[in-house]
């Protein structure tokens, strides 16, 4: 029998600069979400303290992060819950300039605490079946002649392209991003978070229709990814010797 995951998304508003209220705000969600009976939640990118890096106090607030990731994995072992606490802005040393640099990671903390992966951002992948993506996206990302032609371009782009991404990959992902405040009539920021899995599309109803700040738990079935892949055979082709597209895997030799 395929396996059940019930993962509470969780659509974040982070106030710009106040790393403690928006981790105060994000344990919220992330209680609740375990007594919802959630087996992992997950929070956007740049939650704890917004992205403003030309801010003269953004640099020292993201060299705490270590104190807010052992947060995390506390409250991962007392909820008995896994967390991937969306991105964490983390600052070090350059090793050859000793001057500050700043690093955008992505962690995932299983129920006991401990630290099973640690990526330093472009994307995370959790196993052969589910992706995880987490984002501070917003509706203006879209360019301005996007924007002329559809004021939701940016929105279409995002439905459109995680539910594609469930098909091509033969995988469920786990979308989140950042939402806006509750009540606020002019927020730029997308949410629109979601959990998509082949042949259902985009599902929990809270938050993947909106805007604001919310979190919808997912009761999501894995045997939906067997289905498509039993259908399309996605990884089966890709994983013949003779897949064509080898371009996109290997550097090709110079002639």
């Amino acid at each position: 029998m395929a396996p059940r995951h019930k993962i509470a998304v969780i659509q974040l508003h982070p106030k710009p600069m106040r790393i403690e209220a928006n981790y105060a705000k994000a344990a919220q969600f992330i209680k609740a979400a375990a007594e919802g009976g959630a087996h992992l939640a997950v929070l956007p990118e740049y939650h704890l303290t917004n992205w403003l890096p030309d801010d003269p106090k953004f640099s020292d607030l993201c060299g705490q992060w270590e104190i807010y990731l052992n947060k995390y994995r506390a409250l991962a072992k007392e909820r008995n819950i896994c967390i991937v606490p969306g991105t964490i802005v983390e600052r070090h040393k350059d090793a050859e300039t000793k001057e500050p640099i700043l690093i955008n990671v992505a962690y995932f903390i299983d129920n006991n605490g401990e630290i099973l992966g640690r990526y330093q951002k472009k994307n995370l992948c959790l196993g052969k079946a589910l992706a995880l993506t987490t984002r501070k996206g917003t509706l203006s990302d879209c360019s301005a002649y996007g924007l002329s032609v559809n004021p939701r371009a940016e929105a279409l782009f995002l439905e459109s392209t995680v539910t594609a991404r469930t098909f091509e990959n033969t995988c469920a992902v786990v979308f989140v991003n950042a939402g806006g405040a509750i009540g606020s009539s002019n927020s730029n920021y997308a949410g629109l978070s979601r959990v998509a899995v082949p042949f259902l599309g985009a599902l929990g109803d809270e938050t993947k229709d909106s805007s604001e700040e919310g979190m919808s738990i997912v009761d999501l079935d894995m045997r939906h990814v067997e289905e498509a892949e039993a259908n399309y055979k996605v990884r089966e082709d890709l994983a013949r010797e003779d897949w064509y597209y080898t371009y996109r895997h290997a550097k090709q030799e110079k002639l």
